[in-house]
């Protein structure tokens, strides 16, 4: 039987071009940044947590996409699962019946946050976290949203509006009139609720940007001084939902916290379909869909199409069956206690922070002079350097993906799969271990390395 598209044969033939292709017809400084940094890889497979090159060599995956790849990759469950919707011949998409997919994955979903009611589908986290501010707005008739400094919560524009980093929002004003509070100060917090217009606050329980937490008690006091002022709490836990902390939801990690509105998405998609959900309380969407006037008030073309609603329920059936959430909770703790145990030993590392499998490594100013003045070299370029130095041979020398947390940091944050274990563990602690030797040694290739970022960084001033 021929077919007049051949995936095999298009690869083939032109998958050695993609460096070209995306820096001709796609974000062209993209390729640009792979190249210099020495990031431009090939990889041709990926499973699990790894992907493997044309040469065979493997690579530890500890960006997991940046969380989207909670299973790893090419999970068999959730593929299976999709290849059998595919077969079924669904009538997907109708717009006018009611199928049951959605309202299997809604059911699953909200069996782990039992004082919710209702969701959402739509297509990504941006996309729950627009949902998310629409209804707060609507529902409370108040016009702000805050959030947290150096928040990040997706980059459609009523998302952009409660982003903490200016790097994001530059060029893109005006946005939606929102404030930003410090994360965790409940005195800023009080004081804006005070002025009677905030319908909501967004937070992150644990912050992508850097992997801050805020202080114990704090999330629970918020949602007190939120209500009082008939204000809702938004959790945001596209990133930090579905067992990434070490419970299924990381605002579950502090007694009495039930947000009003729950945003998910990234690992739900099991990594083959976006999807994204808003869940929340009974009385929300019923007011936002009040009538059968407004029984499309707020929809999505391709939310709750049955590929990402299969994807979903079979990436829940998979972490329930596979305790998924308890791996990444002992796992994790392991990893950050063996990481915890190295600052002592090098200087430029500052601290290890983080729950579950979302780990942050910061690095800060050194004591001796030799250091101190290469460090100060860097920052004097731009903050952020030093952590890049890191990433690099990491990737470069041992094969092994990580990612700076955020412009301007010097922090690693660790995302991985949530299926590693302890083989994962002692192969990132061994190559990082390398890495630091190296950074201490006061020669060897990081720092030349690092010249070469500074006249990067000057470059682009």
């Amino acid at each position: 039987m021929t077919t007049d598209f051949d995936l095999g044969h298009l690869l083939a033939e032109r998958g050695a071009e993609r460096y070209e292709l995306h820096g001709r017809y796609l974000n062209h400084q993209l390729p640009r940044m792979l190249h210099t940094i020495g990031f431009d890889k090939v990889y041709e497979r990926a499973e699990g947590a790894y992907f493997w090159d044309a040469d065979g060599d493997d690579y530890l995956d500890m960006l997991a996409g940046f969380g989207v790849m909670g299973l790893g990759r090419h999970h068999p469950v959730v593929r299976k699962a999709l290849h059998d919707v595919l077969d079924a011949g669904l009538a997907d998409l109708t717009r006018f019946d009611c199928q049951p997919l959605p309202g299997l994955l809604a059911e699953k979903l909200l069996a782990h946050s039992p004082h919710l009611d209702r969701v959402f589908f739509g297509n990504s986290g941006t996309e729950a976290v627009e949902a998310a501010l629409k209804f707060a707005r609507f529902v409370t008739g108040k016009p702000r949203v805050l959030y947290c400094d150096h928040a990040f919560h997706g980059l459609t524009t009523g998302s952009l509006s409660v982003n903490g980093e200016s790097g994001f929002r530059d060029g893109f004003t005006p946005l939606l009139p929102d404030t930003a509070v410090p994360l965790g100060d409940l005195g800023a917090l009080a004081r804006e609720l005070k002025k009677g217009d905030v319908a909501a606050l967004i937070v992150e329980p644990i912050q992508g940007k850097g992997v801050h937490e805020p202080p114990p008690g704090c999330l629970r006091a918020a949602q007190e001084l939120l209500h009082k002022h008939k204000a809702l709490l938004i959790a945001d836990e596209v990133q930090t939902g579905l067992g990434r902390t070490g419970d299924f939801y990381a605002y579950q990690h502090e007694d009495g916290v039930e947000p009003d509105l729950v945003c998910v998405a990234k690992a739900l998609s099991g990594g083959y379909v976006p999807v994204g959900a808003t869940l929340g309380k009974d009385w929300i969407f019923k007011k936002v869909y009040s009538s059968m006037d407004r029984v499309l008030v707020h929809s999505a073309s391709f939310g709750s199409n049955a590929q990402a609603m299969v994807a979903g329920l079979a990436v829940l059936s998979v972490m329930e069956n596979e305790q998924i959430v308890a791996n990444a909770r002992a796992t994790g703790d392991l990893l950050r206690s063996r990481l915890a145990a190295l600052t002592d030993k090098y200087e430029l590392l500052a601290d290890v922070r983080g729950r579950g499998l979302m780990v942050g490594i910061e690095f800060g100013r050194p004591d001796s002079l030799k250091l101190r003045s290469r460090w100060t070299m860097l920052q004097a370029a731009r903050k952020g350097l030093f952590a890049q130095m890191v990433v690099v041979p990491l990737l470069r020398r041992h094969r092994i993906l990580t990612q700076v947390s955020g412009d301007h940091l010097e922090v690693i944050k660790l995302i991985p799969p949530l299926i590693i274990g302890e083989r994962e563990v002692d192969r990132f602690v061994d190559a990082f271990t390398d890495v630091m030797d190296d950074a201490h040694s006061g020669g060897g290739l990081m720092w030349d390395f690092g010249k070469t970022l500074i006249k990067q960084a000057v470059a682009n001033r």
